[in-house]
């Protein structure tokens, strides 16, 4: 017997490692693009630093309900 047990569902492991890898870079670009719009714009109050990757995860949060819902064409 082989001491190390492989995940049976490889797929689903590389699609929540991919997701990860997706949200983490997408919210660190955004944070940097909102430091950057807040300097240019001068604001008083860092408000695009906020609402930038707010965004990010809302998208984020919208493709995962996508993805994970049962579709009825798949079914059929």
């Amino acid at each position: 017997m082989s001491m190390e047990k492989k995940p049976k569902n490889n797929k689903l492991l590389t699609q929540y490692l991919s997701f990860a890898w997706q949200l983490i870079a997408g919210i660190a670009i955004f944070v940097y693009l909102g430091m950057l719009a807040d300097e240019w714009i001068k604001t008083k109050t860092p408000l695009l630093i906020w609402v930038f990757p707010l965004l990010v995860i809302i998208g984020m949060m919208i493709k995962v309900i996508r993805d994970t819902t049962n579709k009825k064409d798949d079914e059929a």
